[in-house]
C-alpha cells in the first residue's frame, strides 16, 4: 500500500498550499526545505522567517491536510524552522556610516553581541546536560537526573536538544506523539510523570536529519519557545540534553535562554576528557554557570559476579573537575542494568528506585537541589 507514496507525489500535494507573502505555492516559493517519505510516513520540514510563526502556522496545518488526503500516507508531520535574516543573506540596511571602519564590541571586528536570553515564563530553572564528546553516556545521565528530580518532588521537564540524534524519545519510553494546543503551541509527551520534547518524536526514527547550520538554530529555537512546558502548571526544573560538542545548538541554547547551569558528562579516560574540557571552555567563555562534572562508566561491574574492573581507567573526571575548580558531582558506574532498562524506555532510577544505581543518580540530584534551592 505504502509502496506507491513517493517524494514528488507529496511535493506535488504541497504546490496547492500557498505561501502568504508571495501568493505561490510554498514550492514554488522555496518554503519547503525538505521532504522524507518511510513507509506511509511523511515528514515535511517548512522554512521560515523568524517572527512568522503565528502567521505561518496556518500553512502548516494546510500542508498537513494537503498531503494527508494523498493514498498511502500513514502520517504526515510538517515542523517549521526558523533562520535569521543574517543565515538567508539578507543584506543590511544601508545607512550614513556604512562605509566607515566597523567598530569593536568584543565579539570580534563589526559583529554584533550575542542576544540575550529570555526566561521561557513558568520556568524555574534550566539545567543542561552536555559532554564534548558522543558515546560518554550524558543522554542516559539526564534522563536519570531527570527522574531523581521527579522522585524529589519536582515537576520536569526534559527537553533532548540533539536534532542529528535524540535519543530521549527511546530512553524514555514510546508513546503519543507530540499534540498542538488551542494556541497552536506544541504539547509536550508525557511520560513516567515528566514532560518531554525531542525532535525524535517528530521525525521517523532511521531518518536523518540532514539540515544547516542555521535550520538547527530555528529548530532549537521553536522546541524550547513553542513548546506548552507549562500548559497544566510551572516547572520546576528543565533538562536539556545537548548534543555533544561545542556547535550550533549549544550555542544557541546559551543565547536563548538563561541556564540556571550546565552539568559537563565524561568518561574517566583521556581521550574524553580533553573533550571534555573543550565543553568546559566554551561554558567559560559564554559566562555559562557549570554546577559540576559527572563521571560516567567510572567502573565495569561484572553483571555475573560484582567484581568491578576500571576498563577505562578511574578518577580522571573527579581530577579534571579539581584541575577547573568546579564541583565534583559523583561516580556512575558501567553496569548493563543502566543500559538495558534505557533502551527499554524506563531509566533505572524508576525501574529500580530501590537499587544501588539509582541510588547514585538520587545522591547527585538531591545535593544539586540543595544547591539550587539554597
Amino acid at each position: 500500500m505504502f509502496k506507491k507514496l513517493s517524494k514528488k507525489k507529496v511535493m506535488d500535494a504541497l504546490e496547492t498550499v500557498i505561501h502568504p507573502k508571495t501568493g505561490t505555492s510554498v514550492v514554488t516559493a522555496g518554503a519547503i526545505s525538505d521532504v522524507s517519505v518511510k513507509d506511509g510516513e511523511v515528514f515535511v520540514t517548512l522554512q521560515i522567517d523568524q517572527g512568522t510563526a503565528g502567521i505561518m502556522e496556518g500553512v502548516r496545518k494546510k500542508c498537513d491536510e494537503a498531503v494527508g488526503k494523498l493514498s498511502g500516507v500513514k502520517s504526515v508531520r510538517t515542523v517549521m524552522t526558523a533562520h535569521s535574516s543574517a543565515a538567508n543573506g539578507a543584506a543590511a540596511p544601508k545607512t550614513s556610516t556604512q562605509n566607515q571602519a566597523p567598530k569593536k564590541t568584543g565579539f570580534g571586528h563589526g559583529k554584533r553581541p550575542p542576544p540575550t536570553p529570555e526566561p521561557i515564563e513558568g520556568i524555574k530553572r534550566i539545567i543542561a546536560v552536555a559532554s564534548g564528546k558522543g558515546g560518554v553516556g550524558k543522554s542516559t545521565t539526564s534522563i536519570n537526573l531527570a527522574a531523581a528530580f521527579s522522585a524529589l518532588g519536582w515537576k520536569v521537564g526534559v527537553f533532548d536538544c540533539d536534532i542529528y540524534g535524540p535519543s530521549v524519545q527511546r530512553m524514555l519510553g514510546e508513546g503519543a506523539k507530540p499534540e498542538f494546543t488551542a494556541e497552536d503551541m506544541i504539547r509536550p509527551v508525557t511520560r513516567h510523570g515528566m514532560k518531554a520534547m525531542s525532535m525524535g518524536y517528530l521525525v521517523p526514527e532511521g531518518r536523518a536529519t540532514v539540515w544547516r547550520g542555521p535550520m538547527v538554530i530555528g529548530a532549537v529555537q521553536q522546541l524550547l519557545n513553542g513548546v506548552a512546558w507549562t500548559e497544566d502548571g510551572d516547572l520546576d526544573v528543565l533538562i536539556v540534553d545537548l548534543p555533544p560538542g561545542t556547535g550550533d545548538a549549544q550555542l544557541t541554547l546559551v543565547q536563548t535562554v538563561p541556564l540556571t547551569g550546565v552539568i559537563i558528562v565524561s568518561t574517566p579516560q583521556d581521550i574524553a576528557l580533553i573533550d571534555a574540557r573543550k565543553a568546559y571552555d566554551m561554558f567559560i567563555k559564554t559566562e555559562t554557570p557549570i554546577l559540576g562534572m559527572i563521571e560516567n562508566m567510572s567502573t565495569f561491574i561484572c553483571p555475573s559476579c560484582g567484581e568491578s574492573t576500571d576498563i577505562f581507567g578511574h578518577g580522571g573526571a573527579k581530577e579534571t573537575a579539581a584541575e577547573k575548580d568546579i564541583p565534583f558531582l559523583g561516580e556512575i558506574p558501567l553496569h548493563l542494568d543502566i543500559r538495558t532498562h534505557a533502551d527499554d524506555g524506563t531509566p533505572i532510577v524508576i525501574a529500580q528506585p530501590d537499587g544501588e544505581h539509582a541510588k547514585r543518580y538520587m545522591d547527585i540530584a538531591r545535593e544539586l537541589k540543595k544547591g539550587l534551592m539554597g
